[in-house]
């Protein structure tokens, strides 16, 4: 008796010789603070379906991460209408994740970001309050700061095992793909890229 893969664990499988030898990956032993997780064309999960998401936590106890590509309508004013720093402010917050959509959270772009933790380069991540509105009240914009409303968050061990069947692609992560001026294109040119190179991988 035959088994049929998936389409998207068989594509996985395809392109797992190309991505490994580039600075994308599909190996477990990459997931790291600071990388990208991009989700394959044909995701498993509707819910992660042409998400980039930036990891900001992951050890053994779990990882948690920020999608970075899912800007929504609703302005920082609305969304944080109690805080005063964010009264007149016009740009909008993001989706960050499914879970605690109700939590608030940040990433900034700074030479340092006082109790905000160092995710890579000049990014931090944000969880307290006070970090997000002393950013907000010296006039950060978004091409230094982004709000997210939830997260995505993983248990000991399942974010390797989706990595391991295929469900993400490990992209290294830069300032520019983070506070990416179009954010709803981002998936589309990431998977773009990891095309391209399994036509270049078959000429």
């Amino acid at each position: 008796m035959t088994c049929k893969l998936p389409q998207w664990l068989g594509i996985a499988v395809v392109l797992a010789a190309a991505l490994n030898a580039s600075a994308q990956s599909t190996r477990v032993e990459d997931l790291a603070i600071g990388k990208l997780l991009v989700a394959p064309r044909d995701s498993p999960d509707p819910i992660f379906a042409k998400t980039v998401i930036l990891l900001v936590q992951h050890d053994d106890n779990g990882a948690l991460g920020l999608i970075v590509n899912r800007r929504m309508k609703l302005p920082i004013s609305r969304a944080l209408g109690q805080w005063k720093s964010a009264k007149d402010d016009s740009d909008p917050v993001y989706m960050g994740g499914p879970v605690e959509l109700d939590g608030v959270m940040a990433l900034l772009r700074s030479a340092k970001a006082g109790d905000a933790t160092h995710v890579f380069g000049d990014v931090y991540f944000a969880g307290s309050r006070k970090t997000m509105e002393n950013a907000l009240a010296s006039g950060a914009g978004p091409h230094d700061f982004r709000i997210y409303l939830g997260y995505c968050g993983w248990g000991a061990g399942q974010l390797e095992h989706e990595v391991d069947v295929g469900a993400w692609y490990i992209f290294k992560a830069n300032s520019a793909l983070v506070f990416d001026s179009d954010p709803g294109s981002l998936w589309s040119r990431l998977i773009a890229r990891i095309e391209q190179q399994v036509v270049l991988l078959h000429r």
